[in-house]
Parts: C-alpha cells; structure tokens; sequence
C-alpha cells in the first residue's frame, strides 16, 4: 500500500481542521470561566496559594473590601486548620460580555471532621444565595482570565474581622 501526496496533504488538512474545531471549543470563553474557577477551587483544597495567587488579579477587590493581599491572607488564615477539604459547586452558570464574565452557583464545602470544618460547612453550605465569581480577560489570549472579585449578598462580615 502506497500513500500519495494528495492523500497525505488531505489527511493533513482533515488533522488540522480536527485540531483547530477542537482548540475553538476549549478556549471558548464559559469553558474556560468553568475551569478557571474548577482550578482555583483545587488550589485552595490543596492549600496551593501560589497557585490560587495566580488567579487572582491585582487588581481585585469584593463586597467585603478586600484587595488581592488581603484576600489571599484570609484565605491562608480562614483554611489553616481545615484537613481534606474538598469545594464543589452546583447550579453553576456563566455569562460573558465580551472581556468580562460572571460564575455563579452554590458552592459546598467538606471536609475532615475537625470544629473548624463544622463552622465552616454551616456558614458556606447554609447560604441561600449562590456567590458570584468575577472575571476579567487580561490580554487577547483566549485563557488569560483573572479573579477580579467574588460577591454574595447572603455573607456580612463581622465588623471586628481584621
């Protein structure tokens, strides 16, 4: 069996248009809000924070005044003594408006039983709203999409939390 030219330079074109119909799917913009969220969620379960830094735009800022440094600190000190934990989310939807893009849904927590677990899993689990992840796209490269806030009108932060 011989492979001719035109063979080859069609099996070339059928591999090429394969590849380009498949990066199109993974970079389009809610796949990649999904697994960008998905990611920072393993970061934090795994206590990367290099790794969840690296999602996090300079210039973030939530509902509750926290900029980039300070959220990172309190993710740090709030996820310390928390073993095993494991974060998933349900009735996730994404919308995107151009370079921006909004993640919501419920996000359940657990984890290792520990006190800290069970404060933990009765704030988060309890909450009847779903938080809103905030994304930004930094550059016309179709995966670079940076936290730049986090929201839900259901969590008010103690006044005597620093």
């Amino acid at each position: 069996m011989t492979i001719s030219l035109r063979g080859l330079f069609c099996g070339g074109i059928a591999a090429a248009v394969c590849v380009g119909l498949f990066l199109l799917w993974l970079w389009r913009p809610e796949r990649q809000i999904k697994r960008h969220t998905e990611n920072l969620f393993h970061a934090i379960e795994r206590k990367d924070w290099t790794a969840a830094a690296s999602f996090v735009a300079d210039d973030y800022h939530d509902q509750w005044g926290d900029d980039r440094a300070r959220v990172l600190e309190r993710m740090r000190e709030g996820f310390r003594y928390v073993r095993g934990l494991q974060i998933s989310a349900s009735r996730v939807s994404v919308q995107v408006h151009q370079r921006r893009a909004q993640w919501s849904g419920r996000i359940w927590i657990d984890g290792d039983q520990s006190e800290s677990m069970e404060l933990l899993k009765e704030e988060v689990n309890s909450l009847p709203t779903p938080f809103e992840l905030e994304w930004r796209r930094l550059s016309g490269r179709p995966w670079d999409w940076k936290l730049v806030g986090v929201s839900n009108s259901s969590v008010e932060m103690p006044a005597n939390v620093e």
